[in-house]
């Protein structure tokens, strides 16, 4: 499978897009009830509107869907191998479009038409989905929780009847990515009301506070990798 993001996240940037992902969802939900992040709920919205023959609301749960399979279809194109002389960075190209889209929606006036909003931020879930995947040495999602509660749950159990201190780790790295997920969607709901469609360039600036985070990551490792060695001591007789 492509890759672009080859190295693990650590827990303070899945923690960020986790609150990210919740502030999605909770923006979009109550601005114009869709789901943006995950596509089971317009799936479901869109066979609902379709059984009761509402054919215009119904092709417009499509368009979050079609904006979602591009941003994974852009993701894809990007990991290829020979993008590699094309785009040196591609993880930070993905988080510079991220940024970049929702500090557009967020400066939009708000009679701009929902599709705009919903299509837009599809794009941007997808390409966080597809991007960031591992955290630290297992798999997590930073846009729906329901897997990662149930990792916590099952590594929880784990370290009640084993005492394995791995399993207590995983619980809380787990543990961690929900209660983010939970704080994001919480302040995505407050701000919403509060700021309306500015609101969003709160989530533009947890993704640059992410990509500022993983470019100091990446200057760190690249210091070690250069960095030789300090000699060892001749031992003293």
């Amino acid at each position: 499978m492509a890759t672009i993001h080859r190295r693990p996240d650590t827990l303070t940037v899945g923690a960020l897009l986790a609150a990210v992902g919740g502030f999605l969802d909770a923006y979009t939900f109550i601005r114009h009830h869709v789901f943006a992040n995950l596509q089971s709920g317009n799936f479901l919205l869109f066979c609902v509107e379709a059984t009761a023959q509402h054919w215009q609301r119904a092709l417009f749960m499509l368009t979050p869907i079609a904006a979602f399979s591009a941003g994974v279809l852009l993701v894809e194109v990007l990991g290829l191998p020979r993008m590699e002389h094309l785009v040196r960075r591609p993880l930070r190209l993905v988080l510079t479009l991220q940024i970049t889209a929702l500090t557009a929606i967020a400066a939009l006036p708000a009679r701009m038409p929902e599709q705009i909003t919903t299509v837009t931020v599809s794009f941007v879930a997808a390409m966080q989905f597809s991007t960031f995947t591992t955290l630290r040495d297992a798999p997590y999602t930073t846009l729906a929780e329901s897997g990662n509660l149930h990792k916590a749950l099952v590594a929880a159990h784990a370290w009640t009847t084993t005492r394995e201190t791995a399993a207590a780790r995983r619980a809380g790295r787990y543990g961690t990515i929900v209660t983010a997920f939970v704080v994001g969607a919480l302040g995505g709901a407050t701000l919403t009301r509060l700021l309306g469609p500015p609101a969003i360039g709160t989530a533009a600036a947890l993704l640059a506070a992410v990509l500022l985070t993983l470019i100091h990551q990446t200057r760190r490792l690249e210091h070690h990798k250069t960095t030789p060695p300090a000699p060892t001591p001749p031992n003293a007789h």
